[in-house]
């Protein structure tokens, strides 16, 4: 049987600001934005080429916005992937190499952590 992780919740603490967070500078996919009922909204992100989503809004988890630490994200090219964030108006630091591989890293605008790894070659 496969277990697969399709959606980690982030808190944030203004939804609108987050949404736009994600995808005009780290360039997630809008999947959903839905209002179920005064106390509850809805929205879910996805990062391109991702199956796993993060979920946002209202009414969804009772953790303090900014309290997410070590969300990553993988890919193929970490100067092709900074390069596009900067382009985006993101502010991620500078490649870091670490034997396990390359690094960037960035937060959103509550202090949610994020990194983007480039894994290197197996050997």
């Amino acid at each position: 049987m496969d277990f697969k992780l399709e959606l980690v919740p982030v808190p944030v603490s203004d939804v609108d600001r987050a949404k736009a967070f994600y995808t005009d500078q780290a360039g997630f996919h809008l999947d959903h934005d839905h209002r179920v009922n005064e106390n509850l909204r809805f929205v879910q992100l996805t990062p391109p080429g991702s199956a796993c989503s993060i979920s946002i809004g209202e009414g969804l988890v009772d953790t303090p916005p900014g309290s997410a630490k070590g969300l990553q994200l993988v890919v193929g090219d970490i100067e092709a992937a900074r390069a596009e964030l900067n382009g985006r108006g993101l502010d991620v630091g500078e490649v870091q190499e670490f034997p396990w591989g390359k690094f960037v890293f960035f937060s959103d605008p509550d202090g949610n952590s994020w990194s983007v790894q480039e894994i290197p070659p197996r050997q």
